[in-house]
C-alpha cells in the first residue's frame, strides 16, 4: 500500500541517528540537546523536507504559537497598518497574528477579547472602548496581554500609546499660526478614550492661545459620519477643522467639495493618524501622523517580552509604557483664514451698508434682448454683455461689458469716453494681431506715430450659452481681420459671484484663443516703437471720479508696468468709494497697463516689451479675475480680496 501524506518524525530520527523525542526537542526549539546533534536533526528534515505538524506541536508545548489581535474597526486604515505592524514583527519567531472586529460595539468587546484569548497565547487589546472600570476586571482575565492606546491606571499592563495630546497641540498650533481663531473639533466616539485625551489637549490650547474658540461637533470615527457632520461643521462659523481622524476629515471634504465650499480657501481641514491615502485626498490632507505599523511592532515586543516572563529584564521598570508622538504633516488642505472673515468689520469708507454672508444670494446671467444681463435676483443689475455689432468699424466691434456697477450701484465703467471713443467699458481690445487692430481708434506706426489705418477687425459672437445655475456665461467667437478672414477663434468664459461678506460681487474671464493653420503674432505700441505703451489684451476702463489711486502687492501709487499678481483702483465719487480688484490667478503674470491721471483704466497686456506669438495649432489663454468693492481698501485688505475673488470663482466654476 503507497504511503500518504509527508515524512514522519520516526523517518527524520532514523536519518539523523537519533530517538524520535531528541527530534521532537529540536523542532520545539529547547535548549536541551547538544549543538552538533540538534544541526544534524535539522539537516535530515531539511533534507527530508520534514513539517512539524502544529497540532501536535501545540499539545506537546502547551501553546499554540499564535497571538490575536483585537480592533474596534478592521476597516479603519490605521487598524489595517497596527495589524501589519504585529504580523511582521511576531513572523521570526514563528507566531501567527489572528485578528477580531468588534465593530465599534462596546458591549461585545469583553466577550469577544474572552474568546480570543482562549484560543490564542497572547492577546494584544487595541483601542478598547471598554469603560475603565470593566477593563480593571477584564485585563487579568485575558494575561498575558498588551494595550493599545488605552491606560488603565492601577494595572501593570505594558501599553503602547499614541501623544495624542502632542498631536492636537501641533494641529492648533498650525491653524493659529495661520490666523485661524475660531476652530470646530470634529469629535469622535463618546467611549473612545483617544477622543477625551483630544479633547483635554483642545481646553489646553483655549489657555494657551487667549481668544481662542473652540466649538465641538459630535460625529463618529468613519467617513460617513464625517460626511454627515459637515453641515454642522459650517454651522458654527469656524475657519479651521481638526477632524477626529483622517476618515472623519475625507467625509468632510467630499460634502463640502459637493456643497462649493473651497478648501482651503473657505476652511481649513486637519485630520489625525496620516493614513496611506491622506496625500492622495482631493486636496492633499494635513494630519498629525501616527507610525502605526511601529504601534503594532511595537505592541508585540512587549507582548513577546510578557509571554517569556522577561519585559522588565528586557525592557527596564518603566519599560512597561511606550509613547510615540506624532508629527505634523502639513500639506494642501490647511492655509490662511479666509480673507473673508480678516475682512469682517466694514471700514467706514463706504458705498452702502455691509452684509452678512448669505449662500442664497447669487448672481446670475438672463438675456434681455439680444444681450445678457448680470444681476442679482430682479432688482440689482451688475452688469450687461452686449455683442457690439452696432460698434462704429472703426471701433474694432466687440463684446463688450457695459454698463457695469458696484452690488450698491456705483457705476464702474464708460463708454466711448470723450477722450478714447474706441474704448468699451470691459472688452478684449488688442492693438495689433498680425497688423489688425481689435482695439480702435489711430493704430502706432513707427517713426510715424499715431495713424488711423483702415485695419480694424472685428470680434463675431457665435453661441452664447448660460450654464452653473447662471453663473456662468460661455460664448464662441471668431476674430476677423479687415477682409473678414479668420485669424483666431475663441472660448469665453464669464463667471460671476457675489461676495456679501466684504460688500463685492466678482467677476471671472477666461479666453481661450485658439490659432489655426498659421503662426499668429500679437504685437502693441510698444513693440512698433513706443516705449511703455505697451497696452492691449483684456482692458477695463472706469469712470474717472472724483479722486483715484492705484495699488499693488508691494507699492501703491504707479503700478504700470509692474508684473504683480494683482493691483487696485480705489476711487471717490462723491461720498462713495470703491475699489476695482484685478487678479491674474493662473500662470506667470503679464505686465498690468495701468492708468489713472489723465483717465483711469488698466488691465493684464498680452505683447507689453516683446511679440507675443500664437504657434499654429495652439492656444493663447487670458485668464483674469475682478472684484467689485463697495469700500475703500489698502494693501493688505485689497490683497485678502484678491484671494477670495480668486478661489470664490475657481469653486463656482468647479461645482
Amino acid at each position: 500500500m503507497a504511503r500518504s501524506g509527508g515524512p514522519t518524525i520516526d523517518e527524520v530520527a532514523a536519518a539523523a541517528g537519533v530517538s524520535r523525542a531528541t527530534v521532537s526537542r529540536v523542532m520545539n526549539g529547547r535548549a536541551s540537546v547538544a549543538r552538533d546533534i540538534a544541526e544534524r536533526v535539522r539537516v535530515a528534515a531539511r533534507d527530508l523536507r520534514y513539517q512539524p505538524s502544529r497540532v501536535a506541536r501545540s499539545l506537546s508545548l502547551g501553546r499554540t504559537n499564535s497571538v490575536a489581535l483585537v480592533v474596534p474597526d478592521l476597516a479603519n486604515p490605521m487598524f489595517q497598518q497596527i495589524l501589519r505592524g504585529t504580523m511582521a514583527a511576531a513572523a521570526p519567531h514563528d507566531y501567527r497574528v489572528l485578528v477580531a472586529d468588534t465593530a465599534e460595539n462596546t458591549a461585545d468587546e469583553a466577550e469577544v477579547a474572552l474568546e480570543a484569548r482562549q484560543r490564542c497565547d497572547a492577546l494584544v487589546l487595541a483601542a478598547p472602548r471598554t469603560s475603565e472600570d470593566e477593563l480593571l476586571e477584564l485585563l487579568p482575565r485575558l494575561e498575558p496581554v498588551v494595550v493599545v492606546n488605552r491606560l488603565v491606571p492601577g494595572l501593570t499592563v505594558p501599553t503602547v500609546r499614541v501623544d495624542y495630546a502632542a498631536g492636537v497641540r501641533s494641529m492648533v498650533d498650525h491653524l493659529v499660526a495661520l490666523g485661524h481663531r475660531e476652530l470646530a473639533y470634529v469629535a469622535g466616539p463618546r467611549s473612545s478614550a483617544s477622543n477625551g485625551l483630544r479633547a483635554r489637549a483642545l481646553d489646553d490650547a483655549r489657555e494657551r492661545h487667549p481668544g481662542l474658540r473652540v466649538t465641538t461637533v459630535p460625529c463618529g470615527p468613519t467617513v460617513d459620519a464625517g460626511y454627515r457632520a459637515a453641515d454642522a461643521v459650517l454651522a458654527t462659523g469656524a475657519t479651521g477643522v481638526v477632524a477626529f481622524n483622517d476618515l472623519v476629515a475625507f467625509g468632510l471634504l467630499a460634502r463640502l467639495n459637493e456643497a462649493g465650499v473651497a478648501v482651503p480657501g473657505d476652511i481649513s481641514i486637519g485630520g489625525f493618524d496620516d493614513i496611506e491615502l491622506a496625500r492622495y485626498a482631493t486636496p492633499s490632507l494635513t494630519t498629525a501622523a501616527v507610525p502605526q505599523a511601529d504601534l503594532g511592532r511595537r505592541a508585540w515586543e512587549l507582548l513577546h517580552a510578557r509571554v517569556l516572563g522577561t519585559e522588565r529584564t528586557r525592557l527596564g521598570a518603566e519599560g512597561i509604557a511606550v509613547h510615540v508622538t506624532p508629527g505634523l504633516v502639513v500639506r494642501g488642505s490647511t492655509g490662511p483664514v479666509p480673507p473673508a472673515r480678516r475682512l469682517g468689520v466694514t471700514s467706514a469708507d463706504l458705498a452702502g451698508r455691509a452684509h452678512a454672508r448669505d449662500d442664497t444670494v447669487r448672481a446670475r446671467w438672463r438675456p434681455v434682448d439680444d444681450d445678457w444681463v448680470l444681476g442679482v435676483g430682479d432688482d440689482r443689475p451688475l452688469g450687461r454683455y452686449s455683442r457690439g455689432e452696432d460698434m462704429p468699424g472703426v471701433h474694432s466691434p466687440r463684446p463688450f461689458l457695459h454698463p457695469v456697477h458696484s452690488a450698491q450701484g456705483v457705476a464702474m465703467t464708460t463708454k466711448s469716453p470723450l477722450d478714447h471713443r474706441h474704448h468699451y467699458g470691459v472688452s478684449m481690445a488688442v492693438a495689433d494681431v498680425d497688423g489688425t487692430s481689435y482695439w480702435g481708434g489711430r493704430t502706432y506706426v513707427r517713426d510715424q506715430g499715431p495713424t488711423l489705418l483702415a485695419n480694424h477687425g472685428r470680434q463675431e459672437a457665435g453661441r452664447t450659452e448660460v450654464s452653473d445655475d447662471g453663473a456662468t456665461l460661455t460664448q464662441q467667437l471668431r476674430w476677423l481681420d479687415e477682409r473678414g478672414g479668420v485669424q483666431l477663434t475663441e472660448e469665453r468664459r464669464l463667471t460671476a459671484v457675489v461676495l456679501p461678506e466684504v460688500d463685492a460681487w466678482a467677476l471671472g474671464w477666461h479666453g481661450t484663443l485658439h490659432a489655426g493653420d498659421a503662426d499668429v503674432e500679437i504685437g502693441s505700441p510698444a513693440t512698433n516703437g513706443r516705449p511703455g505703451a505697451g497696452y492691449g489684451g483684456w482692458f477695463w476702463r472706469l469712470p474717472s471720479g472724483d479722486e483715484a489711486y492705484a495699488l499693488s502687492p508691494d507699492r501703491g501709487g504707479d503700478v504700470h508696468g509692474s508684473r504683480t499678481r494683482w493691483v487696485a483702483v480705489v476711487r471717490r465719487s462723491g461720498a462713495a468709494w470703491t475699489t476695482l480688484v484685478l487678479a491674474q490667478p493662473s500662470g506667470e503674470p503679464d505686465a498690468w497697463f495701468a492708468r489713472v491721471g489723465d483717465y483711469v483704466g488698466l488691465g493684464p497686456a498680452i505683447a507689453w516689451d516683446a511679440v507675443r506669438t500664437v504657434p499654429s495649432g495652439s492656444s493663447l489663454e487670458v485668464d483674469v479675475v475682478a472684484a467689485v468693492v463697495d469700500r475703500r481698501l489698502d494693501i493688505a485688505g485689497a490683497g485678502d480680496v484678491a484671494d477670495l475673488a480668486v478661489g470664490r470663482v475657481g469653486a463656482a466654476q468647479q461645482s
